[in-house]
């Protein structure tokens, strides 16, 4: 059994123990072991490194994960693993597969937004993924991959989320394969509505799915009116959607290892945490 395709790891959150606890004087089960593999994915477009993350027992929900700009890393395993914990079965793709393996960029941490030698590195890679049709024939071929998996139960919906970049990825998934996703969560997602007339939020009539969209307020205050124009495509599409504004939340507040701009941390414990909570009521509430 080859270390890269078929590695097991057991991960339990946060402090719980194996077995029982009692908690408030009740007993409770503690999370489950959760197995990931690292493995291929066939698409129309050649072969996807992803990461699969999925309890050890049973068939679960299954989860499409789309990461923000830099790509599948340890912070998106780690989104992962937790998902996985809390009884999903989750693929999380490197969406630049057609340009370059993952990890595709190596130390973000001196990432500076405002370069414009560091901005450069995006386009070669967000190209290909951008493309007319990428992002539908992908969302066919991972929906095919999870509904193939032992892991996921194919009676219940899956839910698709994505991240700054990936925000609009997961409204165009949602669409394409509007029969099998249930719930979409959007985290500060970069370019949701735009003027042009392939812009992700024209696709909301096609979508089924329940959708969570949570804005950062530094990209409410460049463009205030998209959650208004976000709010009334649900509403006339009469697909159930919350649409919130985090006081406070910088771009990309969700991923812990977001570099500091500016001397600035953009990484928000408490808000994400909160992020966090909503997408699991989301999830638990239309995957069930």
């Amino acid at each position: 059994m080859g270390d890269h395709d078929k590695s097991r790891r057991e991960f339990v959150g946060g402090t719980a123990a194996a077995g029982l606890m009692a908690v408030a004087g009740s007993v409770a089960a503690a999370p489950p072991a959760v197995v990931e593999k690292d493995l291929q994915v066939r698409t129309p477009d050649g072969d996807c490194d992803a990461a699969f993350f999925h309890p050890d027992k049973g068939a679960h929900p299954g989860v499409l994960l789309w990461t923000d700009i830099f790509g599948l890393r340890p912070a998106f395993r780690d989104f992962g693993r937790r998902l996985a914990a809390s009884g999903f079965a989750v693929l999380v793709p490197n969406p630049f597969y057609r340009s370059a393996k993952a990890p595709v960029f190596g130390d973000i941490s001196t990432f500076n937004f405002q370069s414009e030698t560091d901005r450069a590195r995006f386009p070669p890679l967000v190209g290909p993924l951008t493309a007319a049709g990428a992002i539908e024939r992908d969302a066919h071929a991972y929906v095919e991959f999870l509904d193939a998996q032992p892991a996921v139960n194919r009676a219940k919906k899956l839910g698709v989320q994505g991240y700054c970049m990936s925000g609009p990825l997961m409204l165009r998934c949602a669409a394409a394969v509007p029969e099998r996703f249930g719930a979409g969560a959007s985290f500060h997602g970069g370019g949701l509505v735009t003027d042009k007339p392939d812009s992700a939020h024209l696709l909301i009539p096609k979508i089924k799915a329940q959708l969570y969209i949570a804005i950062a307020a530094n990209d409410d205050a460049r463009a205030p009116n998209d959650k208004n124009t976000l709010r009334a495509a649900c509403a006339a599409a009469k697909v159930r959607a919350e649409i919130e504004v985090y006081a406070g939340a910088q771009h990309g507040w969700c991923v812990p290892d977001m570099p500091a701009q500016n001397g600035k941390a953009i990484y928000d414990k408490v808000a994400a945490e909160r992020a966090w909570t909503h997408l699991l009521r989301l999830y638990r509430g239309a995957l069930s």
